[in-house]
């Protein structure tokens, strides 16, 4: 799925109009997005991508497009900024698309800064007819990098499970799509039941639980492959595999015959395992820290479920949560700064970030049975599964928690985990 890429235009060297998406609440900034010129259709289809991808990141507000007043017929040539300026829009998004004579598409954008009259930045990619989405994509990422001054997160995939058929005797199909929820693919046929899929750092592979065997095994999927191995066969049930940051290691919950639940790390190259915990407790859902030194783990060794911390080899095992309730499904984020977390309190299930120290709780999410937050690879959005209407469905929700997006989905949905950027 690679992409050529060429970039055609140079950076100023500062533009006046950006976001400061450190400053808590922002406020989203006006930007006009114009169809992008050439291809019939596939302008408009891409130029409105690009549209709903900045928009759902809720740093972004779309100008309607019939608030217009100079219609671009050149991309290439300078706006008339002043007809920009008087509805607003404080960044100007102007593109072509084209067919080259081997049959590619070439797709180009340029962002302009219309109060400093100027334009801010500009590329052209190719891309065969099936990767015209991810050209979009990747028109979205340039910009919101543009004018954040952080990574996007848009050329990117969630691999969860599809949940189809009557409620007790629900399919369970392995899927992956697109952040948006298109191109959905399935991974499995649905003949036994699989869960908490888990994508690796840098390949294209997930880990994943299935039982076909009857009990839980803990399995390896090439994606573009289907090439499928098991990771181990351990005495007793496995949950929640994750990998390690360089991909060596999947780190797991291991249920032994006396009931208790214990955190092991497997090296993938020499499949021996190394036991990080030993309490006669429930100690499940490990994920590693960004740079790999650390783990955060549930356990109930303190009379119910609360967040710990320790190094990656078990050491200095920390308790960081406490507050009321009951947490689970800790996740790190990619930027190494704060910790996701599924919290159950009076009845109410809640999505929440804190600190890596355990201070700083907030809350982003409240409903009916919502659970397992994932990161974008950002660092700023995350995406769960909710119930609703009679089964689970995705949603994302960034992390000031005012913009909450569903994510479209056929089925009902549950169990997301987000891809890293696509190479």
């Amino acid at each position: 799925m690679a992409l050529g890429m060429t970039v055609a235009v140079t950076l100023p060297a500062r533009a006046l109009v950006e976001l400061n998406v450190n400053k808590g609440n922002v406020e989203p900034l006006p930007i006009a997005i114009t169809d992008f010129q050439g291809g019939d259709a596939l302008g408009a289809e891409i130029s409105g991508i690009v549209s709903a991808d900045l928009k759902r990141s809720g740093l972004f507000a779309p100008i309607d497009k019939s608030a217009f007043i100079e219609k671009i017929s050149n991309p290439d040539a300078t706006p008339r900024f002043e007809d920009w300026k008087v509805i607003n829009a404080q960044a100007l998004v102007t593109g072509s698309v084209g067919k080259e004579a081997d049959g590619r598409i070439r797709a180009q954008y340029r962002l302009w800064d219309t109060f400093a009259g100027q334009q801010m930045s500009g590329e052209q990619f190719f891309a065969n007819d099936a990767n015209t989405r991810r050209v979009a994509h990747i028109i979205a990422d340039a910009i919101y990098e543009r004018l954040t001054g952080e990574k996007g997160y848009f050329d990117t995939r969630v691999v969860f499970i599809d949940e189809s058929g009557a409620k007790n005797a629900r399919k369970k199909r392995l899927a992956i799509m697109d952040q948006d929820g298109a191109n959905v693919r399935y991974l499995s046929n649905g003949k036994s039941i699989v869960l908490t899929p888990r994508f690796s750092p840098n390949r294209q592979e997930i880990t994943y639980m299935s039982y076909e065997s009857g009990q839980p095994r803990v399995y390896l999927l090439q994606i573009e492959t289907g090439q499928r191995e098991l990771v181990g066969n351990f005495p007793g049930m496995t949950f929640a595999p994750r990998f390690s940051p360089d991909g060596q290691k999947v780190i797991m919950s291991l249920l032994r015959d006396d009931g208790n639940s214990n955190i092991f790390a497997m090296d993938l190259r020499s499949r021996s395992t190394t036991r990080l915990t030993n309490s006669t407790a429930i100690d499940t859902s490990p994920s590693y820290s960004p740079d790999g030194s650390k783990v955060v783990f549930t356990s109930d060794r303190g009379g119910r479920a609360q967040i710990y911390v320790m190094g990656a080899d078990g050491s200095g095992q920390t308790r960081i949560s406490f507050g009321d309730g009951v947490y689970s499904t800790p996740v790190w984020s990619p930027r190494g700064d704060l910790i996701a977390f599924t919290k159950q309190t009076g009845g109410e299930f809640q999505i929440g970030v804190m600190r890596t120290d355990g201070s700083g709780e907030r809350i982003l999410s409240t409903g009916f049975q919502q659970e397992g937050p994932t990161w974008a690879p950002n660092g700023r959005v995350l995406m769960f599964f909710r119930d609703s209407n009679g089964g689970p469905k995705l949603v994302s929700v960034d992390l000031t928690g005012r913009n909450e997006q569903p994510i479209p989905t056929a089925n009902f949905a549950s169990d997301p985990a987000w891809s890293p950027l696509l190479e």
